[in-house]
């Protein structure tokens, strides 16, 4: 039903939206509603209107809960079982009489807060800003133009015009509707599409019987229609809504919770050791005040303090470099799962091909195949040509009823370089226009009366005409759909029955054109039909008029990413709606090996039971003719069998398999609104290549963390060894509790936070996937951290007791002993950097901020060794210039021993550098 053009209200009743927007909607003709909007149908607003409205009702979006403040991000930096035990420490100092020790616990652990804070905040806002750039957008008609707009700039009185796919970006009132059903749940919880329709309902009618209305918030699952909004952002209905789900939290990531777990863990073994040192002195009769400091400096060693932050920026550069890469992350617990991904289910066409679809085959019932063959860009013009040579078209029979049929059942426009609606209908009217059919024409002379829009499931595109002679319904679709409901065919004069020997040869004329890796697309038409029956009415009364052939290259940059996926451990697998001789043809261009057994078609999916499906899987590579249901138990079946899937979508019923996936990843480009919303991570360019970069930086995130997991916890464990051995052996502690505070935040904290700056090793994509249920310590990581914390741990005690042993007062022998475990984990960031390369490698010192850290911490250690107030607060002494370098060749002793693991490592493999069975260890 479709309203005309309302007249405009008279000059005495100006549009006032204060009141007029408080109208029961829904209870209204369509045609008041165009009247108390002030606005044409056909027209739309004008530039005046919206810039008035614009600035009455502002920017259509929902009001945002505010960002975090810094209290609050203070507060939650304080709730860390970490700060617990640093504030115990502080507290039995200063019981112990040690203010000074207190004072420098209680400024350490507010430096360290105030950091984490002022990181967390930064990222935070970095990730606002990348999910600002995966912009809704509408379509609306104004100043008589159909035009696309940001959702943020539709106002009152906008006409939108929506079909399947579409989010709804306002609430609206219906003015047409053609077969139209909208999906509500996330208004009303209802889980079953809704017809819609453009009459009137009653008053009271709740949210979810109000069939003539269009809420913000919803989707379309079916059909086109128009609609006039009646209210935008906080006015609409979600947005009345929206108060209820202010306060939520983002829940952690599983990385973040596996931190979480790991400091718990720490917490309690800081605990357990606090009091094993106490029952050690209480044994050895060693005075209760001296326990008690080497017990609080135990407690202050175990506290790995610059992990949360580190984690924090982690995540947020690997959000950054990500987007520098076309991949815009919209949850966070993506960038860590896109690196242990084992299979990425993709679609073909956009992702592994251009999306630049051109019809490049003919073939008619009457005359074969002709190849389509296009001049040169801006030409507009295209041969045919046969097997005998070029055709000119108006010799070809049956050709001018086929570009009729494909320019009648098409819902796009082009007008020269503007391309508006779906690539594969643009593609059928450039090759209308260049074979010298006026488009606007054909159109004109046989206006749409009716419709029944594509629908994946279905797989064909029906439209009624009215013409001169009666009623005409043009249908296109997948070639066997179409041969289901055809009973004849078109010889250029007249119809002619089909028979099997015709049906045989049309299913091997599309065969042929699949083998090719062209999209088939096959038409029909028939004459005094109605469309109200749907596929049923149409069965045997259609009339065949030939098939057309598109192709949609691949990538050029697909092959090579591909390879690298398969090299990586990631097996991809094509998921198209293709025929599966096409998918095949394309499979085998981009690189996926698919033999016969390893395609499977959605018909032959939809027979499978679970137990079936399950074995099948392993050996997929192609799935052809797939329906968007179908995806969703590919899915299930992967996950089943153990696998983190990735899957790519772009229409309206891809969502639940987006959300079902490890990894949902949407089109940016020509994904719907429903399908972003849905997924974690929006390709800003709709290429594989862009998923496979994702997967690697995913990888440096999670080798990064890990590497900063090792270098922390080799320090953490170096220091209680070395206390307690001390004690053990008879001596006095080797450092104080605020020196080893000083390491822990001073010297680590110089290049802690640096150490996830690290760039990619090159041989991320040369690995296994990671679990990502593997925990933050894995087995590869314990021989290296074995290694690295008896090296440090002995360099510093023997330097200790070695000075003690000389007569050296015990101040100074402390102070160098700091000193020492200062340089050694200088040497040791260089360690943790990689498993297998070396750390002299030239490579390695592509991190400049890593450089810029090891240079300030030379600076920071001298001050606090020379620099008289600095040295009272943490109990050191001055030291000779001579026995500073010393100290550094002795602790080189570090590097050396790790650079000996290393070189065994690189020589056993006899490769350099290799996968060493994790992100950070071999």
């Amino acid at each position: 039903m479709t309203v005309e053009t309302a007249q405009h209200r008279r000059a005495n009743e100006p549009f006032d939206a204060r009141n007029d927007l408080a109208q029961p909607w829904h209870a209204l003709e369509a045609s008041r509603v165009l009247e108390i909007l002030d606005v044409a149908a056909t027209t739309g607003l004008s530039g005046a209107q919206i810039r008035e409205r614009r600035l009455r009702h502002g920017p259509n979006r929902l009001p945002e809960p505010p960002p975090r403040g810094l209290l609050r991000l203070v507060l939650e930096q304080l709730r860390s079982p970490l700060v617990y035990l640093l504030g115990i420490a502080a507290l039995i100092a200063l019981v112990l009489g040690h203010r000074g020790d207190a004072a420098v616990i209680a400024v350490v652990v507010a430096l360290n807060t105030a950091i984490g804070a002022l990181q967390q905040g930064r990222a935070e806002r970095a990730l606002r800003a990348l999910r600002s750039l995966v912009v809704p957008r509408a379509r609306v008609i104004r100043d008589g133009h159909e035009t696309v707009i940001s959702a943020e700039d539709v106002v009152p009185g906008d006409v939108l015009v929506v079909e399947a796919g579409d989010g709804i970006v306002a609430d609206a009132r219906l003015l047409e509707a053609a077969a139209l059903r909208v999906a509500e749940a996330a208004l009303t919880g209802e889980s079953v599409p809704v017809e819609k329709c453009v009459e009137p309902v009653d008053p009271a009618a709740a949210i979810g019987d109000r069939r003539c209305m269009l809420h913000a918030g919803t989707h379309v699952t079916a059909g086109r229609a128009r609609a006039v909004v009646v209210a935008t952002g906080a006015s609409s209905e979600i947005g009345k809504l929206a108060a209820l789900a202010e306060g939520t939290e983002r829940p952690p990531t599983p990385l973040e919770r596996r931190v979480g777990r790991f400091g718990r863990a720490v917490a309690i073994a800081a605990v357990v050791m606090f009091v094993i040192v106490n029952a050690i002195g209480a044994v050895r009769g060693l005075p209760p005040a001296e326990v008690l400091m080497v017990a609080l400096g135990q407690l202050v060693s175990m506290v790995p303090e610059g992990l949360p932050v580190a984690l924090t920026i982690a995540l947020a550069v690997g959000v950054q470099r990500m987007a520098r890469r076309n991949a815009i992350i919209r949850r966070l617990a993506a960038v860590e799962t896109l690196g242990s991904t084992t299979v990425i289910c993709t679609d073909k066409t956009g992702t592994l091909t251009r999306n630049e679809l051109r019809s490049v085959a003919l073939w008619l019932p009457g005359t074969g195949r002709l190849d389509v063959v296009h001049e040169v860009a801006g030409a507009d013009r295209a041969r045919l040509r046969s097997t005998t040579g070029t055709v000119p078209p108006s010799a070809v029979a049956g050709l001018e009823a086929l570009l009729e049929s494909a320019v009648l059942c098409n819902d796009a426009t082009v007008e020269g370089e503007t391309r508006v609606g779906d690539p594969t209908e643009t593609a059928l009217l450039i090759l209308a226009k260049e074979l010298d059919t006026d488009v606007a024409a054909v159109r004109a002379a046989a206006p749409r009366i009716a419709e029944i829009p594509f629908d994946p499931a279905a797989r064909y595109m029906a439209t009624e005409h009215r013409t001169p002679s009666g009623a005409r319904c043009h249908v296109k679709g997948a070639p066997e759909v179409i041969l289901e409901l055809c009973d004849r065919w078109f010889d250029g004069e007249r119809d002619r029955p089909l028979d099997e020997p015709m049906r045989h040869k049309v299913g091997r004329a599309a065969e042929a054109m699949g083998e090719r890796a062209l999209r088939v697309l096959a038409f029909g038409r028939a004459d005094g039909c109605a469309l109200h029956d749907g596929a049923e009415g149409l069965r045997g009364r259609l009339t065949l008029l030939g098939l057309v052939g598109q192709i949609d290259p691949p990538r050029p940059e697909v092959p090579d990413a591909v390879a690298r996926a398969r090299q990586a451990g990631i097996r991809p697998v094509m998921v198209t709606g293709d025929h599966r001789v096409t998918a095949r043809a394309i499979a085998r261009q981009v690189g996926i090996d698919a033999d016969e057994q390893g395609v499977v078609e959605g018909r032959e999916l939809a027979s499978m039971d679970e137990a079936t499906l399950d074995r099948r899987i392993e050996g997929a590579r192609v799935f052809s003719r797939v329906a968007p249901e179908h995806k969703l138990r590919i899915v299930e079946a992967l996950q089943r069998r153990g696998h983190v899937v990735a899957m790519t979508g772009d229409g309206v019923n891809d969502a639940p398999a987006l959300v079902r996936a490890d990894v949902g990843v949407a089109m940016g480009r020509t994904g719907t609104e429903v399908a972003r919303q849905a997924a974690d991570v929006v390709l800003a360019d709709d290429d594989f290549a862009t998923i496979v970069a994702a997967v690697e930086e995913g990888r440096v995130v999670r080798r990064n963390v890990e590497k900063v997991v090792l270098y922390l916890l080799s320090t953490s464990i170096a220091e209680v060894v070395v206390l307690t051995a001390a004690m053990l052996l008879g001596y006095g502690p080797p450092l104080a509790a605020v020196q080893i505070l000083w390491i822990n935040l001073v010297t680590e904290g110089t290049v802690t936070v640096n150490l996830v700056l690290d760039p990619g090793e090159g041989d991320e994509m040369r690995r296994p996937p990671v679990d990502p249920r593997a925990p933050l310590v894995g087995r590869h990581l314990l021989g290296r951290l074995a290694l690295l914390t008896s090296s440090i741990a002995a360099v510093t005690l023997l330097w200790f007791i070695g000075r003690i042993e000389s007569g050296v007062p015990a101040a100074q022998a402390r102070t160098e002993a700091f000193t020492v475990l200062a340089v050694c984990q200088w040497f040791n960031v260089l360690n943790c950097r990689s498993a297998v390369r070396s750390a002299l490698d030239p490579r390695l010192l592509a991190n400049r901020w890593l450089v810029g850290g090891l240079l300030l911490g030379n600076v920071l250690q001298a001050l606090v060794v020379y620099f008289r107030p600095l040295g009272e607060a943490f109990h050191t002494v001055p030291i000779g210039p001579a026995q500073f370098v010393l100290i550094g060749l002795v602790a080189s002793s570090v590097l050396w021993v790790e650079e000996l693991r290393k070189l065994v490592v690189r020589i056993s493999t006899r490769a350099t550098p290799v996968a060493d069975g994790g992100l950070a260890g071999a």
